[in-house]
């Protein structure tokens, strides 16, 4: 399905996901972006090759459907400009923490509005995208905001706004655990006598591994782990190590207090 999208922001997200749109042969007269500067809108064309522009207005008329990625602190001042160029266009936003009800509120309260947040791994094409729509969004909506986030990845609905937070917590801010992690295991191999180099490539090249064994077998990753160990054996010890400092209720602790966070920030945004 073919519509004219407007991207109000073209930061790396916006890039992103006009990139992977371009790569699945969306046609690139099809996409504009505005920027806040022309220096930055010029940029912007050469880099994306898009009609870019500094004037949200005129770029919202043009449009069937508004890519909101500006900055979250902005996002209210950006809506309320586009309020009188708003007719039957979808909304989609892309800026974490901001619900539904409030882009409506902003943009004048009878608009079809999807929320979706990504991920940064979204930059490389493998990103995962949590969705929610509001109850203004058709099924044709839904389907066409689905075609977008699925540019850049996975992506997955949620029925209830509130499940937003969650989303937050398991893979808006989930790349950061795992580069913690990995930060940690080459650092340890560094210090267990490997070259920085060495370490680096063989703890990506795992966690690749890892994680593309786990999404294309069958079976859950608690099974994969069991099946990594050995009685006795020396992932055995790790694990024991790991569980021993309560990794697993660390995992959990941090998780929840990020879905906390995600509301607290959300209920101030809102205001």
């Amino acid at each position: 399905m073919i519509k004219n999208i407007a991207f109000i922001g073209a930061g790396n997200m916006a890039g992103a996901i006009i990139k992977g749109l371009l790569e699945q042969n969306y046609p690139a007269a099809s996409i504009q972006a505005t920027t806040r500067t022309t220096a930055s809108a010029e940029r912007a064309a050469a880099e994306l090759g898009i009609h870019t522009s500094t004037d949200n207005r005129a770029a919202a008329e043009w449009a069937d459907v508004i890519v909101l990625a500006v900055k979250p602190q902005m996002l209210q001042a950006t809506c309320e400009g586009l309020a009188d160029s708003i007719n039957t266009q979808l909304i989609v936003s892309v800026a974490a923490g901001i619900d539904t009800a409030s882009i409506a509120r902003w943009l004048g309260n009878e608009v079809a509005v999807v929320r979706s947040m990504p991920n940064t791994p979204s930059q490389v094409g493998v990103g995962a995208s949590g969705l929610y729509a509001n109850t203004r969004a058709s099924a044709a909506d839904k389907a066409f905001a689905e075609q977008i986030a699925t540019a850049t990845g996975l992506c997955v609905w949620v029925q209830d706004e509130a499940q937003m937070h969650a989303i937050t917590a398991v893979s808006g801010s989930g790349p950061a655990y795992y580069f913690l992690f990995m930060e940690a295991m080459i650092r340890a191999g560094v210090k267990l006598g490997l070259t920085p180099d060495t370490a680096r490539q063989l703890t990506l090249q795992t966690a690749l591994g890892a994680a593309t064994l786990a999404g294309q077998v069958d079976v859950p990753v608690d099974e994969l782990k069991r099946r990594v160990m050995s009685p006795g054996g020396t992932t055995e010890r790790a694990i024991s190590a790991f569980e021993a400092g309560n990794l697993p209720q660390l995992v959990e602790q941090a998780m929840t207090d990020c879905a906390a966070r995600s509301q607290t920030l959300a209920d101030e945004l809102a205001k």
